[in-house]
């Protein structure tokens, strides 16, 4: 059994929202386990976070920005990534995770998002040059990530949802520095998959993989980090 916590303010109405707990049960599903997840309001994990999340083997910040707790959705993130707890990010996740890595390992303490702070001095996460939503796009992975590593090839096909921030690409060197690297560009090498080189999986993708479960089909990303996962103790 995977216990997995998906960090978000669930909404029946996201697709995401729908589309995560078939993704979570198609993969583990494919090789023989079972999964149970717990939905975890961001309000929840402003206080006594720890404590909260020990008892899962992963991570899961979800779609659907702004979060109703910035904090406490930064708060799971962090912990994810200094107990290395197997983590994904998808869609606001991703955003969020560079935020939490800016704030606690860049020591950029003001970076902030463009959607929910717009007035910020240090804009992290800004609207993306062109609107990506509930688009399809071709991505190029860097040889050797984990994320090429789970897709067993270079160059994939994913889809966005609603989409319209991403990475401030001024802040983009910074990142290169650190153990948080690109693993996946677009096209136009617009940053869009970041992970953790020295984490088991800590991944983040500015689309959503859970998609695949729409069409039935289990996500190679999805499956890498459920594989994770259960090298954890339960």
């Amino acid at each position: 059994m995977i216990r997995v916590g998906l960090i978000g303010d669930y909404n029946p109405d996201v697709k995401a929202h729908r589309a995560i707990p078939e993704a979570l049960r198609l993969a583990a599903g494919e090789w023989g386990r079972t999964v149970e997840f717990d939905w975890i309001p961001t309000p929840d994990l402003e206080r006594d976070h720890e404590g909260k999340l020990d008892k899962y083997q992963a991570l899961w910040t979800v779609p659907a920005s702004p979060y109703a707790s910035m904090e406490g959705a930064l708060n799971g993130i962090r912990f994810a990534r200094e107990r290395k707890v197997p983590f994904l990010g998808t869609c606001g996740g991703f955003q969020h995770m560079l935020l939490e890595y800016a704030r606690n390992v860049l020591g950029l303490a003001e970076a902030d998002h463009a959607e929910q702070n717009p007035a910020a001095s240090l804009l992290l996460v800004t609207p993306l040059s062109c609107s990506v939503s509930e688009q399809s796009f071709v991505f190029q992975l860097v040889p050797g990530s984990k994320a090429a590593e789970a897709y067993g090839t270079e160059e994939v096909e994913e889809q966005y949802g609603t989409c319209n921030y991403g990475l401030n690409l001024e802040y983009a060197p910074l990142f290169e520095r650190t153990d948080l690297r690109i693993a996946g560009t677009d096209a136009d090498g617009e940053i869009r998959i970041m992970e953790h080189r020295d984490h088991p999986f800590y991944v983040g993708t500015l689309f959503q993989p859970e998609r695949s479960a729409f069409r039935e089909r289990v996500h190679p990303l999805i499956r890498s980090y459920l594989e994770a996962a259960s090298a954890v103790p339960s």
